[in-house]
């Protein structure tokens, strides 16, 4: 007989002004669950959330009321081979002739912003600090066009502290976005916080790695749920010094924001544990917390002394591989090697994960990723089901730019395709001059092949944005920053 466990739930502080608090029960078996990745066809709609609070009851379920996305999720299989996929964004005939985002020679850019698509929030804003970590969805219906990008972000008023949220757009360019707290699904803004539980494993950060929309037999709904992988940092401080490295070596990362006194003895390495988390929603707005099979209520823990990742995991994503196998993608820093690498791990329901080791490091010396890969960001192409892998290389001096590595098999078969990076930094006095990084990668449908790479870049005097470049052809090779649209 298979066994069955609680999975315990915790609810973002942003859920609170909500009218409905709410979420999720969950049953969580050692039987497969039947994962189905839905992008909706329609744009999500508002959705209310109800908890059902029943601990003593070891066989709970995750009840979630309605949906405008209709997947079909009341399957039985258990064993997981009837899955259907449908992609994140469709192509289709449009009523109106719409813009692409084709570079243009247009000069109403200035060499300065050029590709800066999201900027710092106002003053008084939870994201006026600090904003990075994009994760970009489109949503293509008959009507219109919908993009949703969830962040991280902080603020002046509370430096020490990151949250994530969300803006949403009509086309990836120009973004709607929100100074406060959400208080409705209508609403763009902060979506959740740093966990309040003192012995929680992301007290002190949050950060989006991934948003994945899936349906599964242990998810008891008419629509399909988003569930969140993210990062999430704790306040206990990780030992570790190594002469070597030529900067400072710090977890979680942030750039040095001239007047920002949250980064006490700047040129030192410090590092915080943190480890990947997972949250469930209906409407991309409303988070809960599920706790995972770590104390802390983590995913995973690290490894022990002596692995590869035994400092701190962070940038959890997760890729949907086929019927019960789920991959993620996750870096960390090799204390033997003095490399940042990437490592993978595998589920069959995207709660219990088993590690495969570490699959990509440090390059060639001299090269821009000398000193090895972070952030990393696969997705499958859609034309030959091949796995590209974008990321941030660190030079050895730190210096960070935005490389590419493709496999075949998406584990352990993975090649840099080039020995330069797929895009640096900008020229002097640019906004994103002292370096780019946390890339996401979107490849577009259509008759014309275009990818669109959303990326955070740092500018003089630490200030962060969020920029957009693009590259034609069948491989994403090309990029330039985005400069305006060509009709």
């Amino acid at each position: 007989m298979p066994s069955t466990n609680p999975i315990k739930l915790h609810f973002s502080p942003a859920m609170d002004a909500a009218s409905t608090a709410t979420i999720i029960c969950l049953t969580k078996s050692t039987n497969l669950t039947t994962l189905t990745p839905i992008w909706p066809q329609t744009i999500p709609q508002i959705l209310n959330l109800n908890y059902c609070n029943n601990p003593s009851n070891k066989n709970v379920s995750l009840f979630l009321r309605s949906c405008s996305t209709k997947p079909n999720i009341n399957r039985e299989n258990e064993t997981d081979e009837n899955l259907t996929v449908e992609p994140s964004s469709h192509s289709r005939t449009q009523k109106q002739a719409k813009p692409t985002s084709i570079q243009s020679l247009s000069s109403s850019q200035s060499s300065f912003s050029r590709g800066l698509v999201f900027d710092l929030g106002t003053k008084n804003s939870w994201d006026s600090l600090e904003v990075g970590s994009p994760v970009v969805k489109r949503y293509l219906s008959d009507d219109e066009e919908r993009w949703y990008m969830w962040y991280h972000g902080r603020s002046g008023e509370n430096p020490d502290f990151e949250s994530i949220g969300l803006a949403v757009s009509s086309n990836g360019i120009h973004w709607e976005r929100g100074g406060a707290a959400v208080k409705s699904s209508a609403d763009v803004g902060l979506v959740m916080n740093c966990s309040k539980d003192w012995w929680a494993f992301d007290i002190q950060s949050i950060r989006p790695c991934e948003i994945v929309i899936m349906s599964s037999t242990k998810v008891r709904s008419n629509n399909a749920v988003y569930w969140l992988y993210y990062t999430g940092v704790s306040s206990e401080y990780v030992e570790f010094s190594d002469n070597s490295l030529e900067f400072s070596l710090k977890n979680p990362e942030r750039a040095h924001i001239v007047g920002d006194f949250s980064n006490e003895n700047e040129g030192k390495s410090k590092i915080f544990k943190s480890l990947p988390g997972l949250a469930m929603s209906q409407d991309g707005r409303h988070w809960a917390r599920i706790e995972g099979e770590h104390h802390s209520g983590a995913l995973f823990d690290v490894g022990s002394n002596g692995e590869w990742d035994s400092l701190f995991i962070a940038s959890p994503q997760v890729v949907y591989h086929g019927s019960g196998d789920l991959r993620m993608y996750y870096h960390s820093f090799d204390a033997e090697s003095g490399h940042f690498a990437v490592g993978i791990a595998r589920s069959r329901d995207g709660m219990r994960w088993v590690k495969l080791g570490k699959i990509l490091g440090g390059g060639a010396n001299g090269a821009f990723d000398e000193c090895g890969i972070v952030n990393p960001k696969v997705i499958r192409n859609k034309k030959n089901g091949t796995y590209l892998m974008v990321y941030e290389g660190v030079a050895d001096e730190g210096e960070r730019s935005i490389g590419f590595a493709v496999s075949s098999d998406g584990l352990k078969q993975w090649r840099r395709v080039q020995d330069f990076p797929l895009l640096k930094k900008s020229q002097e006095n640019g906004w994103d001059c002292e370096g780019v990084g946390s890339p996401y990668l979107v490849q577009m449908d259509g008759d014309l092949d275009e990818w669109r790479l959303y990326y955070r870049g740092i500018g003089q005097g630490g200030r962060t944005g969020i920029g957009l470049a693009i590259s034609q052809g069948t491989e994403p090779n090309n990029f330039q920053r985005w400069t305006g649209f060509h009709f």
